[in-house]
């Protein structure tokens, strides 16, 4: 089974011609917008100036030697000239290599040595580090610095804009060519190259149209970090393949956050779940804080709610939480995506609660990224939801309970990872089917169900397998469980491999415990024995192979990558031992 097909696709094509046709169609349309920290006021392109901005961004570099098929760095936070020097570099047949805004220098440099790098677009916040590695470089790819912001020590996009004409015609290019190449940032540690080719973009694009219907008149907001093919595929090629608007936020601290929603109020709004957590969070922080009787009417709503619910699928939500809803920003939102990581089912049932329009998917880099969907007319985001079209999934190798690797095959998976054959050889099956890595079952329906990674495994001596993040999932219940790891550990007297975890605690929820029990000065050990009740407490739905045997406590959050996943890799060869 599959998404079902609404309409007819756009059509695939290389994406300087994607966004020429969009341009052309919705020529005086609302585009890219973000809010000027400085004037307060919106820095808007609508599609004709945007395909302006985006030609004379071609002719400079033209004008200093990049070709069709040479690499160029973009590095920036989100924002319109992002997505504009993205497109430009497309429009001369370049290749865009999209750099984490997140990573550290060393991390940079060699993906610029590494990939051919020959120019730079940076925006300020990170130029001076651009021009460290520029200068340190004993044999440096790149030659050029471009500034996405004013400036007197490079060429900047500002006076690109003023003094370059827009008539820099479009490179033709074959669907096959290199579109972008996407470091990885992976939660298993070595950093590859994906190498996606403008059909493997331009058809995830078409299937994602296909099954979810949005127009010219939908209003995305962007958030996530816009290198990450999650949010560079489906938060910015989608809605501009199709005349949409797309508002980047300017920040991800709530205050500014919230004013950018509510002043925008987004129809479409795509987020990894540690954001919806977040959010769900701060709703059960604040109904926590307010007065006896406003408690009260939030049990009193969502106790009808539930009663027409049971009546007419999540109408009774929809309808009882829509003030609050609107007072966040979120009063027009027909789509509230989740993907990058699986989705808590605490936070996904608390989301459809309060009647957020939920949707759960499931990609990777690799696959440019989105392979399932739930269906917006039956979600069951308790699963990661069913294939696009076009796309062929199957369980390897299943076991008893049905659970095998996945396995992928269709017009959106990579061309192979860059400079690196055997990577290549080792992911890809003989009959051309892509191993994800990940674990997971197919239920009666054909809805896709995550179970793990298959590195992250533990085999008990019995030979019974063990999924980390089931574990993690369950834990992460307990109000005193900020965010866990579960890794493979062995007990130091027999030796015997068995579950252990790392916990990093919620400090303020334990603080109020403590508070209201009368412990003034709490120990490290009275943080253990509160973590390790929670744990024998919510374990206790677990089978008993599947409980935490031991564990340690962490004093700051987990390194992570830019899609929020915690870098397994890093803690994976601990050991553990009681406090």
């Amino acid at each position: 089974m599959r998404l079902k097909e609404i309409r007819k696709g756009l059509g695939i094509r290389p994406l300087n011609e994607m966004i020429a046709l969009s341009a052309d169609k919705f020529s005086h349309r609302l585009a890219l917008r973000i809010k000027d920290k400085n004037t307060k006021k919106y820095r808007e392109y609508t599609y004709s100036s945007m395909l302006s901005a985006i030609r004379k961004v071609g002719a400079f570099l033209k004008e200093h030697g990049i070709k069709r098929g040479n690499f160029v760095g973009v590095i920036g936070e989100n924002r319109p000239e992002w997505m504009i020097s993205y497109f430009g570099v497309l429009w001369i047949g370049g290749v865009v290599v999209p750099l984490d805004a997140r990573a550290k220098e060393t991390e940079i440099r060699h993906i610029i040595q590494h990939a051919g790098v020959k120019l730079v677009i940076a925006s300020s916040r990170h130029l001076d580090m651009i021009l460290e590695i520029k200068e340190s470089c004993k044999k440096p790819s790149f030659k050029v610095v471009v500034s996405m912001d004013e400036s007197d020590e490079v060429p900047n996009l500002p006076d690109i804009f003023r003094e370059f004409d827009d008539t820099t015609p479009i490179e033709r290019v074959n669907l096959e060519d290199l579109a972008v190449v996407l470091y990885t940032s992976g939660t298993t540690g070595s950093s590859k190259g994906v190498m996606l080719t403008h059909k493997n973009l331009s058809s995830n694009v078409d299937q994602i149209y296909r099954v979810v219907y949005f127009d010219e008149n939908d209003r995305f907001f962007s958030v996530l970090p816009i290198h990450h093919v999650y949010e560079n595929t489906a938060g910015n090629l989608l809605p501009l393949s199709a005349g949409a608007s797309i508002t980047y936020a300017r920040s991800l601290k709530s205050k500014i956050l919230f004013e950018d929603l509510k002043e925008t109020e987004p129809t479409v709004f795509f987020a990894v779940p540690l954001l919806l957590e977040k959010i769900l969070l701060g709703i059960y922080r604040k109904v926590e804080k307010a007065p006896i009787h406003k408690k009260g009417f939030f049990a009193l709503l969502k106790g009808g709610a539930k009663v027409v619910n049971a009546v007419s699928k999540n109408k009774g939500s929809e309808i009882f939480f829509k003030s609050l809803r609107e007072k966040m920003g979120f009063g027009k939102l027909r789509y509230f995506v989740s993907g990058g990581a699986a989705l808590p089912v605490w936070v996904s049932k608390g989301l459809e609660e309060l009647g957020f329009p939920l949707l759960q998917g499931y990609g990777l880099s690799e696959t440019s990224p989105v392979l399932t969907l739930n269906p917006p007319c039956c979600p069951k985001n308790e699963t990661a939801g069913l294939p696009l079209p076009d796309i062929e999934l199957k369980i390897m190798e299943p076991n008893e309970n049905g659970v095998g690797e996945i396995a992928v095959k269709g017009p959106n998976v990579m061309k192979g990872y860059f400079k690196n054959p055997e990577a290549t050889r080792e992911v890809f099956t003989d009959d051309g089917f892509f191993l994800t890595g990940d674990l997971g079952f197919l239920d009666e329906d054909g809805f896709l169900h995550i179970t793990g990674r298959k590195k992250s495994v533990i085999v008990t001596k019995g030979g019974k397998n063990i999924f980390p993040e089931e574990v993690e999932n369950v834990l992460l219940q307990s109000p005193f469980i900020e965010e866990i790891l579960v890794l493979r550990g062995f007990d130091p007297d027999t030796g015997a491999e068995e579950v252990h975890a790392i916990v990093y605690p919620n400090m303020e929820k334990l603080d109020e415990y403590f508070m209201k029990n009368g412990i003034d000065n709490p120990t490290e050990q009275d943080v253990y024995e509160v973590i390790r009740k929670e744990i024998d407490k919510y374990g206790a739905a677990l089978a008993e192979y599947k409980r935490v045997k031991r564990f340690t406590l962490r004093d700051e959050e987990f390194p992570k990558t830019t899609t929020n996943k915690i870098k397994r890799y890093l803690f994976e060869q601990q050991h553990f031992n009681k406090i």
